[in-house]
């Protein structure tokens, strides 16, 4: 009974012991020891984020238009006077120069009427010539020599008249082209008015490439500025703007540009479709990935970066070209680093790890 009992009171006076240090006994060194491992728990904790450096440089833009190839001129070659066609000297796609005949009226007594101003004119050149002997020695007054002066000038004209006439039955190619269409056909009536279509001819060459832009990009083109036009089958082909519109259209509100494409072997059809790059004034702007940008929660687009003590913030940018797999955008300091992985899982304001995509890649890899 006395070694239970001593037992029982050891046990009490070491739990009282045991108890009594926590009050007595300094804890500082306990607190210290448990601070350090949180903020060794927190450092640890800190989101890795992978970041590039993004240098502002004067970049010079390009202007990307999708627009149509069109012919240089185009013309319809229409009948000038009344008959009934009877040649036809083209065929669809021929070549002609200017002055080539391409069409052939029936004669409808032009052919005539240039004889008969021609005999009228020999008319009067004989009896002028036959009375000038009289006017000199004055046996005539000289008014009536004045008289017939005047009708041989107007048989003159009248015979300028008539051979312009049967001109006009013959049609002519009025420049260099290509016949595209040929509305005419043999023995069809050209009307008894002018205004009938005979053939359609289009110049290649030159040709142009003509896109629509809208007035916030039209500040940048001038005439002369080079242009190149990839075409939809794949060639390209360098040129010069050549013309800019004042006046904007009243449907679309674009203007109108055309550049002039070197066409000599006339490789570039009518029609086609063609994206037309325009350089315009550099600007200063940084190269980021595409994937780097993301929208802030009042809607900004924009990238997030990193400071040097590994704070995070959003940047708001302007879009200043789009590539493939990179922007071209302005708002972004020289030398920022923006994240490319992991922008979306950090807040601003919040600190984390920033490491260089480069090595993050390669230790994917």
């Amino acid at each position: 009974m006395k070694a239970s009992r001593i037992a029982a009171l050891g046990l009490v006076a070491g739990a009282g012991l045991w108890i009594a240090s926590g009050h007595f006994l300094p804890r500082e060194s306990a607190q210290s020891n448990a601070a350090i491992r949180t903020g060794d728990a927190e450092s640890k904790k800190l989101f890795r984020v992978a970041v590039v450096p993004a240098s502002v440089i004067a970049h010079s833009r390009k202007l990307v238009v999708s627009g149509r190839t069109e012919a240089d001129k185009r013309v319809t070659v229409m009948a000038r006077t009344g008959g009934v066609l009877t040649e036809l000297k083209v065929r669809r796609g021929d070549w002609v120069k200017a002055g080539d005949v391409i069409a052939v009226l029936s004669d409808d007594a032009r052919e005539a009427q240039v004889a008969q101003a021609k005999a009228l004119v020999t008319q009067r050149k004989t009896e002028l010539d036959a009375k000038q002997n009289l006017l000199r020695t004055g046996a005539i007054p000289r008014l009536e020599g004045v008289n017939l002066e005047a009708q041989l000038e107007a048989a003159k004209a009248a015979l300028a008249s008539a051979e312009a006439e049967r001109e006009r039955g013959v049609i002519r190619a009025p420049w260099d082209g290509f016949v595209s269409d040929l509305p005419g056909e043999v023995g069809r009536a050209a009307m008894s008015f002018m205004g009938a279509d005979i053939v359609t001819l289009v110049a290649l060459n030159p040709m142009l490439a003509v896109i629509e832009v809208s007035e916030k990009k039209l500040g940048g083109i001038k005439v002369g500025d080079m242009a190149e036009a990839r075409l939809v089958t794949g060639e390209s082909a360098q040129g010069k703007v050549r013309f800019v519109a004042k006046t904007a259209s009243q449907t679309t509100r674009t203007y109108r540009v055309e550049v002039e494409l070197p066409n000599p072997d006339y490789a570039i059809p009518d029609g086609i479709t063609a994206e037309v790059s325009l350089p315009l004034a550099p600007t200063p702007a940084a190269r980021v990935p595409r994937s780097a940008l993301t929208i802030s929660s009042t809607g900004d687009i924009g990238v997030r970066t990193v400071a040097d003590d590994g704070t995070v913030a959003f940047v708001s940018v302007g879009i200043v070209e789009d590539e493939q797999t990179y922007m071209w955008v302005s708002g972004l300091g020289d030398d920022a680093r923006v994240i490319v992985q992991g922008q979306d899982f950090v807040r601003d304001g919040q600190k984390v790890e920033a490491v260089d995509a480069k090595e993050v890649t390669a230790t994917t890899r």
